[in-house]
């Protein structure tokens, strides 16, 4: 059996899906084996990768994108020896015109663009929608990156249950294998010199980041004056408003902007507290990630987040200024809330190891080429 992963994320500017696909082929390589997996287009050894540039140079990222354009325009017919020989061909959002010959798999992230459609722009409200009719609604077969968006998926697409699989993402080793060395020098680098908690992802509206930033100055003058609030992720599509705030931040707040992702395991391992206040998520992978490196999480108690997080979180309701307030001065306040809840995520994030999830993934392949 032969995969061809649609892998033009990993040339956008891209955060989530980029993380997540990324690990995923490489992973998906260690298990089944050199030549079983290939990238669409072609990319050749996947290094390393950032959210903000492309993995390949310029020039061939633009060629690659051509033959997106090019594949998504023509006929049909062309598509069929145009792209790569393979069994199953597993599309990305992008692509509205997978091959008809194999099977057509694709990913699952979220339903955002259906249940919070106002924090997206209308053209990607239009593209998601797009993507749904053309590929998701006529695949052989569907990964859901958690159960939450698996039942949303049913409920809003009406896909049939048996088609639509849930696989846990991956947490890269790194974040397992995170040390107070590590922590300290993340520390240095960024200029973190109190403890602090850390907030990670890009900054747009479903992040609910100024509702965390109200939060944080509601919270008792002592506390805010032996911790500070961490905000690292680059600037998305956020209002005006909030990019303001976030630029001229009070005393206790410091905003990091884009992170490399080799600085992210040890500015977790460093954070007295993981807050992650989204209005909704398909998984919430920060969340995992903080788990791995021992740092106890507050989060929503709505859509995936409760699930990803398990009993490693103290939930909030996103929607309350003082939910969120109370839930992260409760930990702040307990040391031994935030060993227990330390323990609990290490103890979960093992169900969210890459080769585990590649295997199943690999299962999945062989299922629907079955």
């Amino acid at each position: 059996m032969r995969v061809a992963i649609d892998a033009i994320p990993l040339l956008l500017r891209s955060a989530g899906v980029k993380t997540y696909l990324f690990n995923w082929i490489v992973s998906l390589r260690r298990v089944a084996g050199d030549g079983r997996v290939v990238t669409f287009p072609s990319l050749g050894p996947l290094v390393s990768y950032s959210h903000e540039r492309s993995v390949l140079g310029r020039l061939p990222t633009l060629g690659r994108l051509a033959l997106l354009h090019a594949r998504n325009s023509l006929p049909s017919p062309w598509l069929d020896w145009s792209g790569p020989s393979a069994d199953v061909f597993h599309a990305s959002q992008q692509s509205w015109n997978p091959p008809r010959r194999g099977r057509v798999t694709a990913t699952l992230y979220d339903m955002t663009c259906w249940l919070v459609p106002e924090t997206h722009s209308r053209a990607n409200v239009a593209g998601a929608r797009h993507f749904a009719e053309r590929v998701l609604c006529r695949a052989d077969g569907l990964i859901a990156i958690s159960e939450s968006t698996r039942r949303d998926a049913l409920r809003i697409l009406n896909l049939p249950p048996e088609k639509v699989e849930v696989i846990y993402p991956g947490v890269s080793d790194a974040f397992f294998q995170t040390t107070p060395e590590s922590a300290g020098a993340a520390a240095a680098k960024y200029g973190l010199e109190r403890p602090y908690v850390l907030f990670v992802g890009t900054i747009e509206p479903r992040k609910n980041v100024d509702r965390l930033l109200d939060a944080w100055a509601a919270l008792a003058p002592s506390v805010r004056s032996e911790f500070d609030l961490v905000l690292a992720g680059p600037l998305g599509w956020a209002e005006p408003s909030t990019v303001a705030r976030l630029q001229s931040p009070s005393a206790s707040v410091r905003y990091l902007g884009y992170v490399p992702e080799e600085d992210l395991p040890g500015l977790t391992r460093g954070a007295s507290v993981f807050v992650y206040p989204s209005l909704y998520e398909g998984f919430g992978l920060p969340i995992g990630q903080a788990m791995a490196a021992g740092v106890p999480v507050v989060t929503s108690n709505v859509s995936s987040m409760p699930e990803a997080a398990g009993e490693a979180a103290l939930l909030a309701d996103p929607s309350s200024t003082q939910e969120i307030a109370g839930a992260i001065e409760t930990l702040l306040l307990s040391e031994s809330l935030r060993t227990q809840l330390s323990a609990h995520g290490l103890r979960l994030a093992e169900r969210y190891r890459w080769e585990h999830c590649a295997a199943v993934s690999w299962r999945f392949f062989e299922r629907v080429c079955a």
